[in-house]
């Protein structure tokens, strides 16, 4: 059975109805940036998150780069972040003129390593980006723990809405929280998309300017390092649709993970069950010979991904420097990772197949 990576029409048309009454109702309203829809959608995320504040912004790119100026980093500065998710917050940082410095991870959660993000740092350190990365919540109290006393943390929560620790919900940990809406999200629009929360009135307050060319009233550039960054009104419909179905859907992602790691168990492929807070963005092993078992799956008809190949300081362009404790988990992990289908309307037939194929080729 042909089993696909991910497939969005299947969301859409689990909630036509929805989404197009949605989608007409804010057509017809003759408001499309920062009106009704936007207002509401940036309460509701910010009540499921458990924060006072959320900032819609146009993707999560953005939303990582403004929550880092919103937080005090810039240029001249640094920004210590795992180096095995993608590049992203090391893209981010470098766009607003910061060093980044990669830290190692942890070898079982392939979360950044507390211990080592916080010999990362030095007296120029601006900020810490923990990356929730593959539904993962990360321990963002242990982190905060060993760091040096008054480091900003920045969660990225692209790939963990509605994740959880003791300590809260996956972006009320932190000094800010980073949200991307693209449509292979937990929480995807038809777009792109993403937001930023936070506890602070005060960085809320900078990143509602940031989020519009610096503004401090309107016309007036009062911050510097402003962008013209909106989430549209009719993406904000879409999400406004959506959100109350994610814990459902992560709940079926969380059960595919599970059947997953069972159908591991005796092969050469290790992966982990989730954890209570997790939520199964990415169903992601390790095997000692990755593009072997990409081959073997693929001739059985299971597309898979790697998520992600090249560690982020092996990417020129971001000019990254590795810290004191090295990256050799980051290194091991980049070259190791493959990632299984997981989305929510998987069919069981679906989730059988791909199980039956790793115990096959595994």
């Amino acid at each position: 059975m042909p089993v696909p990576f991910n497939e969005t029409a299947r969301e859409y048309s689990s909630l036509r109805d929805e989404l197009e009454e949605a989608a007409l109702r804010t057509m017809r309203s003759g408001w499309y940036v920062h009106g009704q829809e936007h207002a509401a959608f940036e309460r509701e995320l910010a009540e499921a998150v458990g924060v006072p504040h959320a900032v819609g912004v146009a993707n999560g790119t953005d939303a990582l780069e403004l929550a880092l100026r919103a937080v005090g980093a810039g240029p001249g500065s640094e920004v210590v972040t795992a180096g095995n998710a993608g590049g992203y917050a090391a893209a981010a940082a470098r766009t607003i003129g910061a060093q980044p410095v990669i830290a190692d991870i942890e070898p079982d959660t392939l979360l950044l390593d507390p211990a080592s993000a916080a010999a990362a740092c030095s007296t120029r350190t601006s900020a810490v980006v923990v990356t929730h990365l593959y539904g993962r919540a990360a321990d963002v109290a242990a982190l905060r723990a060993a760091l040096p006393d008054g480091v900003p943390i920045v969660e990225d929560c692209a790939q963990s809405i509605g994740a959880w620790t003791t300590g809260g919900r996956c972006g009320s940990l932190g000094e800010a929280g980073t949200f991307s809406f693209y449509p292979t999200k937990n929480l995807g629009a038809l777009g792109d998309g993403g937001a930023v929360t936070t506890s602070s009135d005060e960085v809320d307050q900078r990143l509602r300017a940031l989020r519009q060319y610096g503004w401090t009233q309107r016309y007036v550039v009062g911050l510097a390092g402003g962008r013209n960054s909106r989430l549209d009104e009719l993406q904000a419909a879409v999400l406004r649709v959506k959100l109350p179905h994610v814990a459902a859907w992560n709940a079926r992602r969380r059960e595919i993970l599970v059947e997953y790691a069972r159908a591991a168990e005796g092969t050469a492929l290790r992966l982990l069950p989730p954890a209570a807070g997790d939520v199964g963005h990415l169903a992601v092993g390790r095997h000692p010979r990755r593009d072997e078992l990409a081959q073997r799956l693929d001739d059985e008809g299971v597309a898979t991904a790697v998520h992600y190949p090249v560690p982020d300081h092996r990417q020129v362009a971001l000019g990254a420097r590795v810290g004191p404790t090295g990256a050799g988990v980051v290194e091991q992990a980049c070259a190791d990772v493959i990632s299984l289908p997981c989305f929510p309307l998987l069919t069981d037939a679906e989730v059988e197949a791909v199980c039956a194929a790793v115990r096959r080729a595994g």
